[in-house]
């Protein structure tokens, strides 16, 4: 698989994900309106197992957050973005189930970028690189109880959220085809090594 292809499935999947959020948050273009869901609305789509719920997200995955650090934490993004782009260029000989894991956590970490970085100028709601996350898919689980608090339903989560949590999977899977540093620079095959 080129890297042609890869960085092609990142912004397909990138456009998916922003498409995503702006038809829950709803956006005005051109003169058209699209309303989106109200905060805290929640819609069902497979009964209450499978719900759209639009909730925003301050901080981190899955809700957390450490206040004055949005900024570092948008900025510290844009790095691992830069860092993830320049991986995946060098990975051109790594394993395929490799580059994949990485093309996907690559595509999510710019779709919740795009977030923090802007969404909060574009609807008016806070500072460049202060935004909020829009998360709206609620997956409901049996009742559970972690450390005294009561789970009905996973976190809700966002497309971006999916192809982080899918790509490090898939990188615990294929740790195994991880190549080395020395590798990484090489320009030859991996396979190339094993023969010589």
């Amino acid at each position: 698989m080129s890297n042609a292809v890869l960085f092609s499935i990142v912004v397909v999947l990138v456009l998916f994900d922003q498409v995503t959020k702006l038809t829950v948050k709803g956006f005005s273009f051109l003169g058209f309106t699209h309303e989106g869901m109200y905060l805290g609305q929640s819609i069902p789509v497979l009964g209450d197992v499978v719900r759209w719920t639009f909730v925003e997200n301050p901080g981190m995955a899955f809700g957390i957050s450490f206040g004055a650090g949005k900024i570092v934490l948008t900025l510290l993004t844009f790095l691992i973005v830069g860092f993830l782009i320049w991986y995946l260029r060098a990975l051109k000989h790594a394993h395929n189930g490799v580059r994949f894991a990485v093309m996907l956590v690559l595509s999510g970490a710019i779709g919740n970028l795009i977030d923090r970085a802007f969404y909060g100028v574009l609807y008016g709601e806070a500072p460049l690189f202060y935004g909020k996350v829009v998360d709206f898919v609620q997956v409901d689980i049996p009742d559970i109880t972690i450390f005294g608090e009561m789970w009905s339903h996973f976190p809700v989560f966002n497309v971006a959220d999916s192809c982080v949590s899918v790509g490090i999977v898939l990188l615990i899977i294929f740790s195994n085809a991880m190549p080395t540093p020395s590798m990484l620079r090489s320009t030859k095959p991996e396979n190339d090594h094993e023969q010589g």
